[in-house]
């Protein structure tokens, strides 16, 4: 089974980038067996159809508007997103709701399930969580193992942890590998 685990958001919005951090942390502390391909989603648009039609499984790791607690988790298959007008509330998720409905007439299309969180700040200008996300996060992470585990696909946790306020260093302070337009030697 060929599988894409997709973290969708923008991390420059606060608690909009926990799916990139997410996905992020999965590749960096799981190994998998098997056709199994780690995205950093951020705002893919009509790229994401390229996944949603040549892969098998599709996991979307994203926020989730919903009128409902900070931190709630939702796990929803395409079918029951396509049925929830009321998701549509950010750019990204009008891409990924677009591009499913786009799919969803052509003749193949991947099993694909958005596992959701609600954020609490998804405006502020901020790469970061707020308190109550980072508090949340490994909810996230659980509800991707356990569809991991329903959908069959063959992980181990790795011995070493990366922990998840190092992933978020690393996209607040990226380094490049170019000084001056020169690549560096190690």
């Amino acid at each position: 089974m060929k599988t894409a685990i997709v973290g969708a958001g923008t991390v420059i919005y606060q608690d909009e980038g926990i799916g990139v951090y997410a996905s992020k942390y999965i590749e960096e502390n799981f190994t998998f067996k098997g056709d199994v391909t780690l995205v950093d989603g951020g705002v893919l648009g009509f790229q994401l159809m390229t996944y949603y039609q040549d892969y098998d499984k599709v996991i979307i790791l994203d926020t989730i508007t919903m009128d409902d607690e900070v931190g709630s988790i939702y796990n929803l298959p395409s079918q029951e997103l396509l049925g929830l007008g009321s998701y549509k509330q950010t750019a990204h998720e009008v891409e990924i709701i677009e591009m499913l409905e786009i799919c969803s007439l052509l003749e193949r299309m991947a099993d694909v399930n958005i596992i959701g969180i609600v954020p609490k700040d998804i405006e502020s200008v901020n790469i970061g969580l707020t308190i109550e996300m980072k508090n949340k996060f490994h909810h996230l992470i659980d509800a991707a193992v356990s569809e991991f585990d329903k959908s069959g696909i063959e992980y181990k946790k790795n011995t070493d942890i990366v922990k998840l306020d190092d992933i978020i260093e690393k996209y607040a302070n990226p380094q490049s590998e170019f000084k001056n337009g020169y690549q560096t030697s190690n």
